[in-house]
C-alpha cells in the first residue's frame, strides 16, 4: 500500500528532553523529518484528508522524551496501565494536528535491542506512529490496525527505514 499524501500543514515543533539519554542520537532535523513525513499522510478521516489546500494553521506537535518513571506515571494516570509504554499520544485536534507525544527512552531502547532494530529507526517508527495517532489513526480494530501498519510501512520506506513489522 502506498502512503497517503495530502497537503501537509506548516509545523510548529517543540522538543523536550526530560530524559536526555538518547539526545545526541535525536537531532532536531531528524525529528522534524520524521514528523513532516507522517503529516504528509494526513488525517485518518477521509473528509479531512481531502481538504485542500493545506491548513493555514500549523500543526502543533510536542515530542517529549522521558525516562521509565515518568512514562509509567503518565500511562498509569491517563490509561490506567501501571507500566511504561513506548509512545503515548495526547491529541487535541486531528487536522491540522495538535498533540503532545511522549516517548519513553528506556522502553524504546529495550524494544530496539530485543527486536534487533537500529535505535534511530525504532525512534523514527515511534515518532511516526505517535503523529499518526495525533491525526486520528488507530489500531483498536483489526482493519484499522492493518491500514495504519501499511501506512507506517510505506512511509518509513520513503525515509529509508525497513519494515518495522517484519
Amino acid at each position: 500500500m502506498q502512503a497517503l499524501r495530502t497537503a501537509a500543514p506548516l509545523l510548529q515543533l517543540s522538543v523536550q528532553f526530560a530524559s536526555g539519554t538518547h539526545r545526541s542520537a535525536l537531532p532536531r532535523h531528524k525529528l522534524q523529518r520524521w514528523v513532516r513525513a507522517a503529516l504528509r499522510c494526513g488525517p485518518a478521516n477521509a473528509r479531512l484528508r481531502k481538504a485542500k489546500p493545506a491548513p493555514i494553521e500549523p500543526a502543533r506537535i510536542t515530542l517529549r522524551f522521558v525516562d521509565a518513571a515518568e512514562g509509567r506515571e503518565l500511562n498509569r494516570t491517563y490509561r490506567g496501565k501501571d507500566y511504561a509504554t513506548n509512545v503515548l499520544t495526547f491529541d487535541y485536534q486531528p487536522w491540522p494536528p495538535a498533540a503532545d507525544i511522549v516517548l519513553c527512552d528506556a522502553v524504546i531502547a529495550r524494544e530496539a535491542t530485543e527486536q534487533g532494530k537500529d535505535l534511530a529507526a525504532h525512534y523514527a517508527h515511534m515518532v511516526v506512529h505517535g503523529v499518526l495517532h495525533a491525526m486520528g489513526w488507530g489500531h483498536e480494530l483489526e482493519a484499522d490496525a492493518e491500514r495504519m501498519e501499511a501506512t507506517e510501512r510505506a512511509l518509513l520506506l520513503t525515509l529509508g527505514i525497513a519494515d518495522p513489522y517484519a
